[in-house]
């Protein structure tokens, strides 16, 4: 009886692991579909960012923001406001 019930869980998680990965074993280049949103055609087709990348934008318009109001016609050189590209 425990043999039965053994066999037959094996079969069905066959079946699953199978069905599974189906799209993956059967189509020409055989690789999982990009999931990852940087990687994505599509996702960036509509106007999708990772959040990494949105938050680097998002720190780019807040240090030219900070930039822009804080900062002298001198440069950077006399700054201390950390607004420098090697504090992004």
């Amino acid at each position: 009886m425990i043999k039965a019930v053994l066999l037959l869980t094996l079969v069905i998680v066959g079946i699953a692991i199978f069905l599974l990965c189906f799209n993956v074993i059967f189509r020409k280049d055989g690789k999982f579909p990009e999931t990852e949103v940087g990687h994505n055609k599509e996702m960036r087709k509509r106007g999708l960012i990772c959040a990494k990348e949105e938050e680097i934008r998002m720190l780019r318009r807040e240090s030219r923001k900070l930039r822009d109001k804080s900062c002298s016609d001198e440069g950077c050189g006399s700054c201390t406001t950390g607004c420098g590209p090697e504090n992004l």
